[in-house]
Order: structure tokens, then sequence, then C-alpha cells
């Protein structure tokens, strides 16, 4: 059956007539946690970096693993590496709860392939058995668990369970499994290790049980909460949150009780004095505390003011502790910055809860002072918004921008993030402002792993791919920066959403978000004002760069989709959306078409788009200051969930030609402290490892003392150790 066309505010209208009121207006002339925009970073390749060497460390099928620079940290004064160092710490610590999050099963898992590859040589199983295990063992690292991080699909092993249970038998001969890891017991019987494998066997080989970890748009008669593996919610069903609402959604799994009441078990590892007792994850958010504590020991006295605050809110798990580690927080401008705690929404398919992941940076300075007269300048681009007035904020606090190098990822953060505007909360940022962050050494790594070859393969004209060669750097930085620094921040809620949309749109409201901020973007490719501020060279060209991107996003994003007809990735709806709405709505603008048994998306008018562009803008702006759930419900049902499955099947063909990763992973940089005989840190050695299975051995080995096999080198495995 066909679906209805979209009519904002429930009134029916004729196609074009929202097209027609917008066109009346005076305003018309002027005005994309986290981005993962791959899918412009595919296409280019950075001039400056092609000396190189080549960021691709390793790959494993359609994922590749890249090493992330960070050049900058020579430059850190002896005090900020040893900030820098603690920091790092801090977010290994955290880094196993996000596999806990992600299933039931997830610690378990990790467990049992991180000792088997630690402890199992080549010749010491079948031929080819190890090789199977490790590359699937990688691939469980790089998405946090056996599901997809982009499609939330299961992804399942090429060996058998007797394969896997021959290999951990050998892993248990050779020393394995003999020590507990957290809050799970060793191994130490061939009877226990039987029955964890037959525990585990359903979670790693049956494609049906658990078959996506974030299901928004499910099948079979269950709800986003049944059909998802995630652990946020235990014994719940959507129709019981209806009415509930608690005081820790960010950091709290939600239960329901044998009496059928819910319950909150807040993420907390209890206070000093014992009057507020352990919670959730108390063993990691502990660890965390004593690094940060540490961290805050050679801070300056605003940044250890605010790792105070992360402390006492992971002690906590108090709301209003969180609050005010933001309000500290985005106030503090820091050379070695960092992010830490349970932030971005999108795995939990209700939209509340929050993820555990974390990062630390470095500031680069000179670029971060180019990016500033953007920000300096949002009250401008708010003004020549083109939504209504009355949803436009009159006084700015304006948003902090950081362009950084990243010196480590963990948790639910990866490397396809190429910017972030922090924090989420709209109390904080609607007084306090933002800081807006563009990881330039995310964009580098994937710049100089894959080059020009996808655009080249589906721009619809040599002169669209020509242009996207000389400026898609300009294009993609700049649309970073305006989806980050003019777009999350921008919008002012009506005065009946005090406490934020989140609520009100619930699993709608991040698609809504980051689709708003990619329309930001590209309304303001062309406004001049970029032109003064020194932010773009040939603005003609950029602008129109930007505009072939979106217009091509969503057929180059079925890659990412091997399987069925929806999408449930929130960034990946944001841009089916824009597309598909505008060209429902604005005929002229773009055009879809077969030409060579190949299918394109060009565009057509660069000026209907962006008439186009400001219509979905206002709307979606309308939408959130008011909490129209209905309204963004219909807009994204309609669309930016489904897509042809016979079109995915030919872009996946297309793009197993050129021969290019369609998922990334990164691999930290890695720094070591060398102690004196007090204790104290010396000095902090800073190298790129080479080697995925060792950082991950080494990461594990904060909570696995057994994990010390010959894999990683003796010094690294001290080092992680003596942390502890």
């Amino acid at each position: 059956m066909a679906r209805p066309a979209y009519q904002p505010r429930g009134r029916r209208k004729p196609r074009n007539a929202l097209i027609a009121s917008y066109l009346r207006r005076p305003s018309l002339n002027k005005r994309v946690a986290a981005l993962l925009i791959f899918f412009f970073l595919s296409a280019k390749l950075t001039h400056s970096q092609t000396h190189r060497e080549n960021s691709l460390v390793e790959r494993v099928g359609d994922t590749g693993f890249v090493r992330i620079d960070a050049e900058s940290f020579s430059s850190l004064t002896a005090r900020q590496q040893q900030l820098a160092y603690w920091l790092s710490q801090a977010s290994i610590a955290i880094d196993p709860i996000a596999y806990d999050q992600f299933s039931r099963l997830g610690l378990r898992q990790k467990r049992l392939l991180e000792e088997i590859v630690a402890y199992v040589h080549a010749d010491a199983v079948g031929p080819g058995v190890r090789a199977k295990i490790v590359d699937f063992t990688k691939l469980f690292w790089a998405n946090r668990g056996n599901h997809n991080g982009i499609t939330s699909q299961k992804f399942l092993p090429k060996f058998t369970f007797d394969e896997l249970k021959q290999a951990a038998f050998v892993s248990r001969k050779n020393g394995a499994f003999t020590t507990p890891c957290a809050g799970l017991p060793s191994l130490s019987t061939p009877a226990q290790l039987n029955e964890e494998l037959e525990g585990l066997r359903a979670s790693l080989f049956d494609p049906n049980y658990e078959p996506m970890v974030t299901a928004k748009s499910p099948i079979g008669g269950q709800d986003i909460i049944q059909a998802s593996s995630n652990t946020f919610y235990q014994g719940v069903t959507l129709a019981d949150l209806k009415d509930f609402h608690g005081t820790s959604p960010l950091n709290s799994r939600l239960v329901k009780s044998k009496d059928g009441k819910l319950r909150e078990e807040v993420y907390r590892a209890g206070t000093p004095d014992g009057k507020i007792p352990p919670g959730l994850y108390a063993t990691y958010l502990k660890r965390a505390n004593e690094y940060l504590a540490r961290a805050q020991q050679v801070a300056d006295t605003a940044q250890a003011n605010v790792i105070g605050d992360l402390i006492r809110y992971y002690q906590t798990g108090d709301f209003k502790d969180w609050l005010q580690f933001g309000v500290d927080w985005v106030q503090d401008d820091a050379t070695v910055d960092f992010a830490n705690g349970f932030i971005e929404v999108y795995r939990d398919p209700h939209g509340a809860r929050g993820s555990s992941q974390a990062f630390v940076s470095i500031t680069d300075k000179p670029v971060t002072a180019t990016m500033a007269r953007l920000a300096e300048n949002a009250n401008y681009f708010e003004e020549k918004a083109p939504w209504d007035s009355k949803y436009k904020k009159q006084s700015f606090t304006p948003p902090v921008v950081k362009v950084i190098e990243t010196l480590i990822e963990t948790g639910d953060f990866g490397v396809t993030t190429v910017g972030d505007n922090l924090p989420n909360e709209n109390e904080i940022h609607e007084k306090y402002g933002t800081k807006n962050f563009l990881f330039t050494s995310s964009t580098r790594a994937l710049n100089n792993a894959v080059g020009h070859q996808a655009m080249r393969e589906f721009a619809a004209t040599p002169e669209i791919a020509g242009r996207e060669e000389k400026y898609g750097e300009q294009a993609g930085n700049l649309l970073v920066a305006l989806h980050e620094v003019i777009g999350h921040g921008s919008g002012k809620l009506s005065n009946l959403l005090k406490g934020g949309a989140e609520a009100h749109l619930k699993e709608y409201f991040s698609t809504l978000e980051e689709a708003r901020a990619d329309l930001m973007a590209l309304w303001n490719a062309w406004d001049p004002k970029l032109k003064e501020l020194a932010l773009v060279s040939d603005q003609d060209s950029v602008a129109k760069t930007m505009y072939d991107f979106a217009a091509v996003a969503p057929l180059m994003q079925l890659r990412d989709m091997p399987k069925g007809d929806t999408i449930e990735e929130d960034h990946q709806r944001d841009r089916q959306l824009i597309v598909n709405f505008i060209r429902d709505q604005v005929p002229g603008a773009i055009e879809q078409f077969d030409h060579g048994g190949k299918t394109y998306i060009q565009v057509q008018d660069y000026q209907k788009l962006r008439q186009g562009v400001g219509v979905l803008l206002a709307e979606l702006m309308r939408i959130k200051a008011e909490g129209d759930y209905q309204a963004i419900k219909t807009l994204v049902d309609q669309y930016g969930v489904h897509f042809d499955a016979k079109l995915r099947d030919q872009v996946v063909a297309r793009y197993k030609t050129l021969d290019i990763p369609t998922y990334w992973a990164g691999i930290n940089s890695r720094l070591t402290a060398q102690t004196g005989k007090d204790g104290q840190i010396q000095s902090v050695d800073f190298s790129y490892p080479r080697d995925v299975i060792q950082q991950y051995l080494v990461y594990g080995s904060m909570y696995d003392s057994g994990l010390v096999p010959s894999v990683i080198p003796e010094s690294a495995a001290k080092a992680a150790h003596k942390a502890e």
C-alpha cells in the first residue's frame, strides 16, 4: 500500500503548496555523539596528506582499521602529557561497558574470544582455524560486539562451534581462563569451560538469536524495545514506557520487576562513605575514578574542578551531578580535553539511554583560531535561518570550537565520527553554549585510506567527479564545521519544552537533529559571510560540491546495508530523508536515472535544491520546537526508512569492484608511563601500534590479568598493569 504524502501540521496541501508558501517569505534569500560523515570522506583524499604513510593498517573483509595520528602530542608540556595519560587510562576503564550495553552476553563473549586469541597459536588447531577466530575477534572489537555498528545487524563467524570449542580447550591447556575477569569467574575446570561455551553458542552462531542490537523498524510483531538486543531495558515493552518518568534516563537500565513495576538500575560506583551504594557497572566506574583522580592532580585548577565533577557523578549517578559536570566542562577550553560518560542515545531505540563512550584530544590551536570566526558569527546565521522568528535565539553564548587530534577513542565512539557537538542537554547549551569538536586526525586517516574511487564511480558526470576532486576537501570540512558549530547549536524551543525535545520526539529525535544540522550546513553553503570570514575560496564550486555529496549520499550509503530493506542508523536515515523529501516536494531539484545499467542521482537545479533545503529545515525546526511527535514520525517513516533492495544490491556490486572497505575502525596511539622508584610518572612515551590484537589485548588486560601472552610486548603489558 502506498504511503500518504507528508502533510506538515496535519494540513492537506497540494504537492507544491508548502514550497509556494515558503517562496513568498522575505527570508528566503539567505541563511550534519556526533557526525558519521564517512560517505563524504570515502569520496575524497586530502591532497596535503598524500606524502604520509598509508593509514590503512589492516583489513578484515569489508572492515578497514586505520591508524589515528596525533603529532601534536610532542608539543605538550610534561604535565599535560601526564594528564593525557591518565585521561586515556580512564577511557580504557569504561570501554568494556559498551559490550555489555549492546548484549547481555557481550562481556562473556569478549572474555572467551580474547583468551583464545591470546593463548592459541596457529599450529595448535586445524588449518586456518586460528586465523578465522582472530578475524572474527577483530570485527568483534571494532563493533564492541557481534552486531555491526552501522547496520545493527548481527554478523556470524566463519568457524564452526566445534572449531571454537577445540581452540578454547587448547587455550585453557596453555594457561587461559585461570583468572577472573572483572565480575566473571575463572573457568578453571573443563566442565566450567564447556558450560560457558554451550551458554554462548546461540549468541555467536544462531542468526535468529538477538539479530539486531537496535531495531527501530522491527518485524514479526515485536516492538522496538523487544526486538533490540541492547540491555538498556529488561523485561520492558514499549507500552510500559508510556507514562514512565525516571530520574536517571541517561545512566540506567530500566527493569520490570515481578510485581510489574519499573525501576532504574543506575550506573554508579557508589560514594566512599557508603551513603550511596554501588550500582550497575561499579567495577568499571570505580577504576575510571581512580585514573580520573590521578588526572585531577596534574590538571590546572579549572579542569581539576571539571574532573572532580565527573568523579562525583560516577559515584552518585545523580543526573544533577551530570548537569554540573556539563556546565563546568563546556566552559573549560583546555588544550588536553576529553569526553567520558554515557552520552549519545543512538543505540537506545527509544532514544533515552546513553551508551558508554570516551575520547581524549589535543587542540590544534592555529586551525581552531580560524574556525572560531565561524562560532563568533553564530548569531548572524541564526538570524538568516529560514524558520519562524519565534524559534530563533535572541541571545548567544558563542560556541567553543576545537579542531582536535584524538589520542584515544573507546566505547561507543568510532573513527568515523569527524565532528561532535556537546553537551546534548538543552538546559546547558541554551545558557552556557556548546563545544564543537572537529576531528582532523580521523578525517586525515580516512582520507588517506580511501582516495577518489567511490565518487568517480557514483558521480553522474565527469564534471561532478572533477569538481569533487578539486574541492571535495573544502566541501567536506566546511560541511562538518557548519553542521557542528552552526547546526546543532541553533534554534530555540517553545516554552513548553524547557527540558528539551528528546522526551517528546522519542526514537525520532536523533534522526531529526542530525538532519537539521546537515540542512543548516547546506542552507548556508552559499552565504557570502563564509567568504568574508575566509572559510571558503571558490564558494560556488565548494557549495555545489556539498550539494553533489548530499544528493548522492542515499545511494552510496546503501553499501552499508547488505541485508534487509530498512535503515536503522539515525545519520543514514537523515541523509535519505533529506533527498527523498526534496525529490518528492520540489520537482526539478534532484533526479535519479539509469545509464549503462547503473543508477545515478544528481542535482538538476542547485537553487531549487536550496529552496527544498529551506522548506525541510524550517519544518524540522518547528517540529523540534513544538515536540510534534506525529509530524516527525510521518516524515521519517515516509522518506527515511525504506529503500529498494535491488538498488542496494547494485550499489554493493559496484563497490566490490572498487575494493574499498565499507566499515572502519581506529587504532589509537599508545601512551606508556615510565615511573620512578617513588611511583610517580617521570615521562610518558608516545607510539603508534600497528597491531589490532596488541591494542585490544592490552585494553583487556586492565581487567583480565591473564592477558599477558607473548603477543603483547613485555613493556606494553607491564605498562597496562603498572597503573593497577
